[in-house]
């Protein structure tokens, strides 16, 4: 009688146990159908955003009602003058947004005064091969130091944060691995800058280096297959219990 109560016991455990692992399997699947939702939501938001035409870039009295969230990608458009202070190079080993820029590389980041005296961040575009070669961006951005104005339309961009693994910068050479404009404008002497960078689309330099461009997102929607997964470890989960279940009845 012992024994039986004891195997019946070891049923109802495991029972208990196959049972939280099928529903953890469940919420999970769950939980990536929620994100692919979520995932498409920002996909729509993205692309009309980057089709819109270019407005007029926000005052700064609206900088800080300005976030990621329900700005980031809007195109705008606006007059600046490249400072004549260090740039910054980040690097690149290719771009989720933009099709010519799938190779190794770097973003060349400069700071510039708006009309007004504020000053803002501009990613004014890629620069080819440029990790290991300081003079590469050199030359490349020296020409649009002119001291002159210039007309430029971009996509409002916001600070990346720094992974567990992504590489300090090395300031000898001016080389971040994080599009953080905050930081390189404390370490290059910047100043205050605008808490968004802007990602140019144009100009272009007659060369085409640095090379600016039209951004193109294509997020990552592997979720509907991540779902199938989880959905799937819990039906086989819940096969193999009533396999292991028939066989001890069976014995």
């Amino acid at each position: 009688m012992n024994g039986t109560a004891t195997r019946r016991r070891g049923v109802a455990g495991f029972a208990l146990f196959t049972l939280a692992l099928i529903a953890a399997f469940i919420a999970l699947g769950v939980w990536q159908l929620q994100r692919r939702v979520a995932k498409h939501e920002l996909i729509a938001a993205l692309a009309e955003r980057l089709a819109a035409s270019p407005v007029a870039l926000p005052p700064p009295a609206q900088w800080s009602t300005l976030n990621a969230a329900n700005d980031e990608f809007r195109r705008v458009s606006f007059t600046a003058t490249y400072a004549p202070l260090p740039d910054a190079m980040v690097y690149s080993s290719g771009s989720a947004v933009r099709k010519d820029a799938s190779g190794p590389g770097t973003w060349a980041f400069l700071p510039a005064r708006l009309p007004t005296g504020e000053m803002i961040v501009i990613d004014a575009g890629f620069v080819e091969n440029t990790m290991q070669d300081r003079s590469v961006e050199d030359r490349a951005v020296t020409k649009l130091v002119s001291g002159r104005q210039v007309a430029l339309t971009g996509y409002l961009r916001f600070p990346e944060e720094a992974g567990w693994l992504t590489p300090a910068e090395n300031r000898t050479k001016r080389l971040w691995f994080v599009r953080d404009h905050h930081l390189m404008a404390s370490a290059l002497g910047w100043g205050a800058v605008a808490p968004f960078y802007i990602d140019l689309e144009q100009p272009a330099p007659e060369n085409g280096i640095p090379r600016p461009g039209p951004l193109d997102v294509h997020l990552k929607d592997d979720h509907l297959q991540y779902a199938i997964t989880w959905f799937t470890l819990a039906g086989a989960v819940l096969i193999a219990f009533g396999v292991w279940v028939r066989g001890r009845r069976r014995n």
